[in-house]
């Protein structure tokens, strides 16, 4: 089978595209031919060595396809199953090995497209929205990145839940998607914090749902109220730098985490509650999911460029 490989950590020329042994599943994995895999800035991290793994290994997290074969042990999930999954490295390929307790049941209307769209990013803004901090009716949230793949979920989940949005963009363009998604109202990047001050009638907001770092963590700080919430949930600009842990106190008793999935859905009860939420949500209509590009599994490396480059809106998908 075809897969994507790095073997030394770097740019998007890292990114080879290989044949490969196929995967053998053990007794407690199924494996399944892949329909579809997601691209997520984790990917990236992978990529570059900023979050190291021992090389060669294959990228991606998440992904959707059929069952073709389950281990010994699997009891919950058979051959020919719909199933999607993310968590699971080397899901840039033909086929991928997924522990049985990490796949997750699609729903027979919902496409492999749209479930390799959704899982990761749909997990993360259920958590980030429901859990990290859930936000309430009449709550004003500030929501990075409004028109990206995690910024159109949060932007509508947050909607769903009674809030208000307030949403960060960089040109018109994604600043009409941010509203289409539900957004009240959409600012640039600069001048953000005063821009939210003035919106909120200077109380800031209760919380900020950051995935992009180091370019606005000073501004997600300056725009919240006292006791609000700064989820930083990503980096996509870089890391944030060393931080002082009274400038907390100082911005009025704040709260500062850095929350991830894997904490979120830590039993698979946990994982399941959350993507029957989310998944049906997208089956029925209620969350839209906007594919911005879809491209071959051989042009990964574009995938990438294409992300790090600010160059698309929604979620970016590769096709085996």
């Amino acid at each position: 089978m075809h897969a994507i490989v790095v073997s030394s950590p770097g740019g998007s020329s890292a990114l080879e595209y290989t044949e490969v042994p196929d995967p053998v599943p053990g007794p407690d994995d199924v494996l399944v031919d892949v329909a579809a895999s997601g691209v997520n800035f984790i990917d990236v991290y992978h990529r570059e060595g900023r979050y190291p793994l021992q090389a060669p290994f294959g990228v991606g997290s998440e992904g959707a396809g059929t069952v073709a074969a389950v281990g010994a042990n699997v009891t919950d999930v058979a051959v020919g199953d719909r199933v999607g999954w993310q968590g699971v490295l080397g899901s840039y390929a033909e086929k991928v090995a997924v522990p049985a307790a990490r796949a997750i049941p699609l729903p027979d209307d919902l496409s492999f497209e749209l479930a390799a769209a959704v899982i990761l990013q749909g997990l993360t803004a259920h958590y980030l929205t429901h859990s990290t901090y859930a936000v309430q009716t009449g709550d004003d949230v500030l929501v990075h990145a409004a028109a990206g793949g995690m910024g159109l979920l949060l932007t509508q989940m947050v909607k769903l839940r009674g809030g208000r949005v307030i949403g960060t963009v960089s040109t018109e363009e994604k600043a009409k998607l941010a509203r289409e998604a539900g957004a009240d109202d959409v600012i640039p990047y600069e001048g953000s914090a005063e821009a939210v001050r003035e919106l909120t009638g200077d109380q800031g907001v209760h919380v900020v749902y950051d995935g992009v770092g180091a370019a606005t963590f000073e501004g997600s700080l300056a725009s919240l109220r006292p006791r609000g919430m700064l989820a930083l949930y990503g980096a996509a600009s870089g890391p944030v730098p060393p931080f002082d842990p009274q400038r907390l106190n100082q911005g009025g008793s704040l709260f500062l985490t850095r929350p991830t999935l894997a904490h979120y859905a830590a039993t698979r009860e946990e994982l399941l509650g959350r993507a029957r939420d989310v998944l049906g949500w997208v089956a029925s209509g209620a969350l839209k999911v906007h594919i911005s590009n879809k491209y071959p599994l051989a042009d990964a490396g574009k995938a990438h460029d294409d992300l790090e480059g600010r160059r698309t809106t929604g979620k970016l998908l590769l096709i085996p």
